[in-house]
């Protein structure tokens, strides 16, 4: 992916995002989130890719967890939310944008009823959209700064803390992505 033709988002600052989101933005390597974004997908195809859809029915990797076929589902429906809350400010909504609770999102997705590849699918469509997004901000657009979930957050914050949650909900995966 060339940044020749695109500006890089470099890493949010403090005062960018809610302070609990600091440990999570922490984790998130390097200043080009959009390069990143890339790379995070190569790495959930592979991973997710290799699963049998006979085996991983139902799996998860401790008693009351999510399955695997949930966490690929969450990811998907995180980065949709987040990605749309960067479009809002960066386009300069000014509308406070609400929460969400990712528990009951998934409770009511029926993820495990699909097939695996299709919820894969799912993601790759979602992170090309994000990507796509991403790739034509300004500089401008990516300091832009909205009100989500009761909180002032940049659109590159936005984008690193999607990116934080798509490396911690897959880390018990036994994979770093």
């Amino acid at each position: 992916m060339s940044t020749a033709l695109r500006i890089v988002s470099g890493r949010p600052l403090e005062g960018e995002f809610a302070s609990y989101a600091k440990a999570d933005i922490d984790r998130v390597a390097g200043d080009d989130a959009v390069e990143a974004l890339a790379s995070q997908e190569r790495s959930t195809v592979a991973l997710f890719g290799s699963l049998d859809e006979t085996k991983v029915r139902g799996l998860t990797y401790g008693p009351g967890k999510w399955t695997l076929k949930e966490v690929l589902g969450h990811l998907a429906d995180d980065e949709q939310i987040f990605t749309y809350r960067a479009l809002c400010i960066a386009r300069k909504d000014s509308s406070p944008l609400p929460g969400f609770d990712e528990k009951a999102y998934v409770e009511f997705a029926g993820f495990e009823d699909r097939v695996l590849e299709d919820l894969l699918g799912e993601y790759r469509a979602v992170r090309r959209g994000s990507i796509a997004l991403f790739s034509s901000l300004t500089p401008e657009a990516w300091l832009r700064r909205g009100i989500v979930n009761e909180y002032e957050a940049s659109v590159r914050s936005l984008l690193s803390t999607s990116r934080a949650t798509s490396s911690i909900t897959c880390a018990p995966c036994g994979k770093s992505i």
